[in-house]
């Protein structure tokens, strides 16, 4: 599940710093003030659906892809990087893949890998998941025009601009996807993306893009913590999510007051 839907559920995190990871990993840059988050836009024609996502939506991107795979002991290449910030030698190596993962030599420790392997439905699902709670999982394939995902090799810098000159169409390039529009691929592709706003949505869209932006107005530091590099790590925000979605012209607001 994505992080900005697990947030939708559950709001209001106890102890996110140790429980939740996968959630407060993404806050870790976060000060006090106003940030843009990630955006997608979904468009749709009667064969296919096309999904494009700025960076932190890569991942839904490559699950909803790779769900609409239809049969899931088919192999394919995948192509692309793995950039973590904790080593996941083992956790590459249970889930059966060989890739060298190499240690940064900067003051930021990361490891990053080069992908170029065969995998299947299922065993990509499951890494998708798995490497959600540490890592970002930079993955292309192309099984058919109406089945594959390209996905950008490096994450990009943080936006610096005010939510009102957000250059949406620029930060959504990051990451596209392309899935046939069947009845079952559309529901999950609402349900994953837009769950909180699907009663509110007209039968007959073309396209929707959805903003997620943090109004961050308290950051918690642990007291017993004296290392800054751990105490940005650790701290707690707190704040509201606004999410907008754009629908054909037609703008629709929802707030949601999160502790993460």
């Amino acid at each position: 599940m994505h992080f900005i839907k697990k947030i939708i559920e559950s709001p209001v995190l106890n102890d996110p710093a140790e429980k939740y990871k996968s959630i407060h990993r993404h806050f870790y840059r976060y000060s006090r003030g106003d940030f843009i988050g990630p955006a997608i836009k979904i468009s749709k024609t009667k064969a296919k659906l096309t999904l494009k996502g700025s960076h932190e939506y890569e991942d839904l991107i490559l699950e909803i892809v790779t769900r609409g795979i239809s049969n899931s002991d088919e192999k394919f290449e995948i192509k692309g990087k793995l950039i973590s910030g904790v080593d996941v030698s083992e956790m590459i190596n249970n889930l059966g893949y060989n890739w060298n993962l190499k240690q940064s030599s900067g003051q930021t420790k990361n490891y990053k890998a080069e992908i170029i392997d065969q995998t299947n439905r299922d065993l990509l699902l499951e890494s998708i998941e798995r490497f959600r709670e540490n890592s970002y999982f930079l993955l292309s394939f192309n099984i058919n025009p109406s089945c594959k995902v390209t996905t950008k090799k490096n994450i990009p810098q943080p936006s610096k601009k005010k939510v009102e000159d957000d250059d949406v169409n620029n930060r959504i390039q990051f990451c596209t996807g392309y899935l046939s529009n069947t009845e079952k691929n559309l529901n999950y592709t609402l349900e994953a993306i837009l769950s909180d706003f699907k009663s509110e949505l007209p039968k007959n869209w073309k396209t929707i893009t959805l903003f997620n932006n943090y109004k961050i107005i308290d950051v918690e530091i642990p007291k017993s913590i004296k290392d800054s590099r751990l105490l940005r790590i650790m701290a707690i925000r707190k704040g509201t999510l606004f999410r907008i979605v754009n629908i054909d012209g037609e703008i629709i607001e929802k707030q949601y007051s999160i502790v993460v």
